[in-house]
């Protein structure tokens, strides 16, 4: 039996939180370099933050010292508390959702800042959303996987299918929505390009929205909050 309430899951890097622009402001810090949003899109896995090959001797020499890879994370989790932004619209899009009372909103991420959870609960409400209205903030680790993850939290709310929906701008993101049944609400300005999601990766060119504000109308018109 299912209770009478739609779900959504927030994505937060790249879906939610320009992440690209927090990374590169860290970088910089320690004199590294990540490329261009472009070239950042199209490296894969670790690759993305060892940069291309013209980035990836100095990048390379900084990140395999624990030291250093220590301090890069450390000036990371000081970007997104005190300066990262989200896209724009998503702070009036995220309020609006979490004031439906019969729509329960959460989000799962594999931040990788120190204490994601405490970083991006900072990082929300310095940007004007009250992520202390969420129904769930949950991390998890890069082998844990989203879509057993996704499963739980609908089976545990109770919620059809058919009313649930999740937000992403990776393949990990797509598989899980479509595997735990439930309606993909895909972006390509984050990590993947749209290139990639719909050549490579199978998203039907439909699902995805290839700027923020198109993606805030297509939640908002989707979900009737218009």
């Amino acid at each position: 039996m299912f209770d009478n309430h739609r779900l959504i899951i927030l994505d937060a890097d790249g879906t939610t939180i320009d992440a690209f622009e927090a990374i590169n402001l860290a970088f910089s810090a320690h004199n590294m370099d990540i490329g261009d949003i472009e070239r950042f899109q199209g490296r894969r896995k670790i690759f993305k933050y060892l940069g291309g090959l013209k980035e990836l001797p100095k990048n390379l020499r900084w990140q395999l010292k624990e030291k250093k890879r220590v301090a890069l994370i450390k000036t990371l989790t000081e970007v997104y508390r005190e300066e990262a932004g989200l896209f724009d619209g998503m702070d009036v899009l995220i309020n609006r959702m979490i004031d439906q009372s019969d729509l329960r909103v959460g989000m799962i991420t594999r931040n990788i800042t120190n204490d994601p959870e405490d970083t991006l609960q900072q990082l929300y409400r310095r940007n004007g959303v009250d992520a202390s209205g969420l129904d769930f903030l949950i991390h998890l680790s890069l082998k844990e996987q989203k879509l057993a993850t996704f499963q739980s939290i609908r089976e545990s709310l109770k919620v059809n299918p058919a009313k649930a929906y999740a937000t992403g701008d990776e393949k990990c993101d797509y598989a899980a929505a479509v595997g735990s049944g439930m309606h993909p609400f895909m972006v390509s300005f984050g990590f993947e390009s749209y290139k990639r999601l719909t050549e490579k990766i199978g998203v039907p060119a439909e699902l995805i929205s290839q700027q923020p504000q198109e993606f805030c109308h297509r939640i908002m018109h989707g979900l009737e909050l218009t």
